[in-house]
C-alpha cells in the first residue's frame, strides 16, 4: 500500500471548515442518517458530539502530521473487544486511496494496541466506494440487515462487513 497519511486527533473548531466539504455536501452525505449540514457551525457541533468522550478514536486525515484535514477516520467502541470503523474523505482529496490507507493505520491500532478481536463496518449497499475500500482491506461481507436505517433518503438496508484479529491483513503484504 502507498505511504501512510498522517492522522491527528480531530479538533472540532480547527477542522470544521475543512470537513464541511464532506458534511456540507449532499453527495458525500447521501448515505448518512441526516442530510448535508447547512453551515460550518453545524459541522463543528457534529464533530464536537462525535469526539466528546471519544477523543482518542476520531482522527483527521492529513498529508502532514499537523496539516489541514482531508477527511475523518474513526474507531468507535461497540462492546468488549469490538470496534466499528468509519472513514470519509473530502471530495477534492478522493482518488488517492486516503480512506484505505488511513483505515489501515487505525486497524493496526485496533488489533495491536487496543486488543480488538473484531472490527466491523456498517455500509449502505449502494455506497460502492465504501464497500470497495473495506473489501480491499480484507473485510468480509457477513450479512445484510434489511430496513435497518431510517434516513433522509428513506429506509435503507445495511451491509455488515467484518474483520477479525485472526484474519489476514492485506495491507501488510
Amino acid at each position: 500500500m502507498d505511504s501512510a497519511p498522517a492522522l491527528r486527533p480531530i479538533d472540532p473548531v480547527r477542522d470544521a471548515p475543512a470537513l464541511h466539504a464532506i458534511f456540507g455536501d449532499d453527495e458525500s452525505c447521501r448515505y448518512m442518517p441526516e442530510p448535508a449540514l447547512a453551515t460550518v457551525a453545524q459541522t463543528q457541533a457534529l464533530l464536537e458530539r462525535w469526539t466528546t468522550g471519544h477523543e482518542d478514536s476520531s482522527w483527521a486525515v492529513c498529508e502532514e502530521p499537523d496539516g489541514r484535514a482531508l477527511g475523518r477516520v474513526a474507531l468507535v467502541p461497540r462492546g468488549p473487544e469490538i470496534w466499528e470503523a468509519a472513514c470519509m474523505i473530502c471530495p477534492a482529496a478522493r482518488g488517492r486511496r486516503l480512506a484505505a490507507r488511513s483505515l489501515a493505520l487505525v486497524l493496526n491500532q485496533a488489533f495491536d494496541a487496543r486488543g480488538a478481536r473484531r472490527v466491523f463496518a456498517d455500509i449502505d449497499p449502494d455506497n460502492v466506494a465504501s464497500v470497495r475500500t473495506f473489501e480491499v482491506l480484507g473485510f468480509r461481507l457477513e450479512g445484510r440487515l434489511r430496513a435497518s436505517w431510517k434516513t433522509h433518503i428513506g429506509v435503507r438496508d445495511s451491509l455488515i462487513y467484518g474483520l477479525l484479529a485472526s484474519d489476514p491483513r492485506p495491507w501488510h503484504t
